[in-house]
């Protein structure tokens, strides 16, 4: 075999061993935070952050709800991302119970709800995906679950998720929807109360369970909100899909026999799951985690804002 070192000059070497630097893409281990995925029928499956492939009753979520770019919209914006996620982990393994650990999230409002119409009418503004890039990979580094959070304003609530696709076809990465702010024509997101139907829903969470199935994801944790009967119309009707976690999230602030009752009121039985939200500034006499813990049925999802 010829040795190249002895039948090339030293300045061809030397262009050749920077083109091999230029190249040459970083090995798979210098890219941190992806999730490997499955390339053949034998691969082994996508997990979540902590193992497994099924999120409830596996797991109980612990989340911190807010907005990218601003503390105001609750207490996931306090601070960079990294730090929502050690404030989050010192709160959450206050709910981890023999048997049933913890998984924590980051529940990011990634379509805000907004008073004025904006340019398209619609009430509402996405998010830069540059910052949701942000606070997935610090989830990532935490091990925990982001949750894509759609105030959709007077858009439609799928054609809103729609938008997030890119995100949504990661194994880590769930939705929830805000029906407080999903407004009909001639309704103001702030002056009115939003609602949603079981028929909204089961569009959603079939196109929702679809990616689950062609991209063989993990369990996707499905959120929809709410504090009143009337926000989930025809609620009776809402489909359970087998690739998700289809769970209903009780909002409500303010005292604790308001809360509780209120839980009581609007609280599910399987195959749905229960949620319940909890809010550092609104609520009086913030229920702990210890009362949290013994509602009937105990939360599977457990909120803070």
């Amino acid at each position: 075999m010829t040795n190249l070192r002895t039948t090339c000059p030293p300045a061809l070497l030397a262009l050749a061993a920077l083109l091999v630097l230029v190249v040459t893409p970083p090995p798979a281990a210098a890219r941190p935070h992806a999730p490997t995925r499955p390339s053949g029928p034998t691969a082994t499956p996508l997990e979540l952050p902590r193992g497994g492939r099924t999120v409830f009753p596996a797991f109980r979520v612990v989340a911190y709800y807010g907005g990218a770019t601003t503390s105001a919209l609750g207490v996931l914006g306090e601070g960079t991302p990294d730090q929502a996620a050690r404030r989050l982990a010192r709160q959450a393994r206050r709910f981890a119970t023999p048997g049933r650990p913890v998984l924590p999230a980051f529940e990011l409002i990634v379509t805000v709800a907004q008073s004025s119409p904006g340019a398209d009418g619609s009430y509402s503004a996405p998010t830069a995906p540059a910052d949701i890039r942000r606070y997935l990979a610090a989830a990532r580094r935490a091990k925990a679950l982001l949750l894509l959070d759609i105030q959709p304003g007077r858009r439609d609530f799928l054609q809103e998720v729609r938008r997030y696709e890119r995100f949504l076809r990661e194994p880590d990465v769930g939705l929830a929807l805000d029906a407080e702010w999903s407004m009909r024509p001639g309704q103001v997101p702030g002056e009115t109360i939003g609602s949603t139907d079981a028929a909204t829903i089961n569009r959603v969470s079939g196109y929702l369970d679809g990616l689950v199935t062609r991209k063989r994801l993990p369990q996707k944790l499905l959120v929809i909100h709410q504090f009143t009967p009337q926000m989930v119309r025809n609620r009776a009707a809402v489909k359970p899909r087998r690739g998700l976690a289809v769970t209903f999230h009780i909002d409500g602030f303010g005292g604790q026999f308001a809360k509780r009752s209120k839980y009581r009121q609007l609280r599910v039985r399987p195959p749905f799951f229960n949620g319940f939200k909890l809010f550092y500034d609104e609520d009086r006499d913030m229920l702990t985690p210890r009362e949290v813990l013994g509602l009937k049925p105990a939360p599977d999802l457990v909120t803070y804002q």
